[in-house]
């Protein structure tokens, strides 16, 4: 693993200037030294991006195709390596970081796949009218304009990919600004893409300090945003530039729902363990990790010593042991705001059943029930190890507690009643629901975004590119139907 970065501009490797040092959230050891771009070299990756549109979208479906292929085998190859590097720059306990290389191995799988069957156009005869007669309409989709991606650093290596497969799959250009705390696993991304036959200024990863972020975003040569972090940097994006496209994941404070039926011994064990390994399996920084579990009254005293037992049993340390579950936070500071907001809602009320403990940028995996609807714990995302249990009397009430939230990202109900599936589908304010399992459930080929303040558009890859393009219809005349 080597200790210095550089990024990557319309396709090659550049240096600039100033550098920043990455470190380590579980030891504070050096983990690498990123280049900065100079605002020169942004503006020559956006020139780049902007001139190169009309010849990447035109670039054969088996060339872009092939790019994806490649990169989704090289990550496969390289899998140790880069988990590795996501559990040292990130804190993530390394199992959970194969399993995330794993993920983006599928995500430019997928996006091969889309990229061979993507815009082959849909017929649509037009003389269902007397007027349309010998007309046919034939409708494709063509991009939009280069896409800055701006991705957070909870999946550093995911999220980035999430951004980058979907636009060449599209034939789009797209820059990549990677998390400041995590840049490093956006960045060797870079490696396998400089290994394709990709026009050059089709893709650029440039570490762009935040404070340098708002020339970029409100640059006309930038029609389309998609950025996946905080509701308040989300929005405050959106605001800045009101005429541009903009697809915003902000995460959420997801809702577990166990109903009645779920009653079996083995039922409840499955819960309890599932709500508490996907409390705590990012450290609680996932916009979909569980944090209100929501019980009916008809099984809450089973499942609540269930819970508590998982979660304490969940093991905490060195994210780079094997066995580990949980590690630390992203930092110290991260901490720091999780345990205020414990210490707030213990002062108001809340019964601490387990955990509540800092030691540095760590966080023991914490339960809590009785906690006040007024406390930031129970109207914000927590990001961090952290559960509540709320008890309710019945499906409607349990539903409405899942809705009594300004987020809708995704919920999880506990049922085996179809009926009821279906009720929650029709009722639950998100945009997914998972039946028989926790909310932290995700496919990468499926639309992936939330409600309410939870953000607008989709992931997932076929969703995204359909994000990144727009419809544009052709009529021939003359046509014998």
């Amino acid at each position: 693993m080597t200790s210095s970065y550089a990024f990557w501009l319309a396709g090659r490797q550049a240096t600039g200037e100033d550098t920043f040092d990455v470190t380590s959230p579980w030891d504070g050891r050096l983990v690498g030294t990123v280049s900065v771009p100079t605002d020169a070299q942004v503006e020559e990756a956006v020139a780049a991006a902007h001139a190169v549109r009309e010849e990447f979208a035109a670039t054969p479906a088996h060339v872009r195709a092939a790019a994806l292929d490649h990169v989704s085998r090289r990550l496969v190859e390289r899998t140790e390596e880069f988990a590795q590097l996501i559990s040292a720059e990130n804190g993530k306990p390394v199992k959970w970081a194969r399993g995330e290389v794993g993920r983006a191995v599928s995500v430019f799988r997928f996006a091969a796949e889309e990229a061979r069957r993507f815009n082959g156009g849909e017929a649509q005869r037009l003389d269902t009218d007397a007027g349309g007669q010998g007309r046919l309409a034939l409708t494709r989709r063509f991009p939009k304009g280069v896409v800055l991606g701006i991705a957070p650093f909870n999946f550093p290596l995911n999220l980035c990919a999430h951004k980058i497969a979907p636009a060449i799959a599209a034939g789009v250009p797209i820059i990549l600004k990677p998390a400041p705390a995590t840049p490093l696993s956006g960045l060797i991304i870079g490696d396998l893409l400089a290994e394709t036959e990709l026009p050059a200024g089709s893709w650029s990863i440039l570490p762009v300090a935040n404070d340098k972020m708002p020339a970029l975003v409100k640059d006309e040569r930038l029609p389309v945003i998609s950025f996946t972090g905080s509701e308040k940097v989300g929005y405050a994006i959106m605001d800045s530039v009101p005429r541009k496209h903009c697809t915003l994941e902000l995460g959420g404070n997801g809702a577990a729902v166990v109903l009645a039926d779920w009653a079996s011994d083995a039922d409840l064990d499955w819960a309890a363990t599932r709500i508490a390994t996907f409390s705590n399996y990012q450290g609680g920084q996932s916009c979909i990790s569980v944090q209100r579990v929501i019980v009916d009254a008809a099984v809450h005293d089973r499942l609540v010593p269930r819970i508590v037992a998982a979660v304490e049993a969940q093991v905490t340390g060195d994210p780079s042991d094997p066995k580990t579950d949980v590690g630390p936070l992203v930092s110290e500071d991260a901490a720091r705001r999780v345990e205020s907001w414990v210490s707030e809602a213990v002062g108001a009320g809340a019964e601490l059943l387990t955990g509540g403990e800092r030691d540095g940028a760590s966080y023991t995996p914490t339960v809590l029930t009785d906690l006040p609807a007024d406390t930031t714990l129970a109207r914000e995302e927590v990001f961090g190890p952290v559960l509540s249990i709320v008890k309710v009397n019945g499906e409607a009430e349990a539903f409405a507690a899942v809705n009594d939230s300004k987020y809708g990202l995704q919920a999880g109900v506990f049922t085996h009643d179809l009926q009821a599936a279906f009720r929650a589908h029709r009722a639950l304010e998100v945009g997914g629901v998972i039946v028989g399992d926790v909310p932290s459930y995700r496919a990468d080929q499926m639309p992936y975004g939330g409600a309410k303040q939870s953000g607008v558009g989709r992931e997932g890859v076929r969703f995204a590119m359909d994000d990144y393009t727009y419809e544009r219809v052709m009529v021939l005349t003359g046509i014998d139907l």
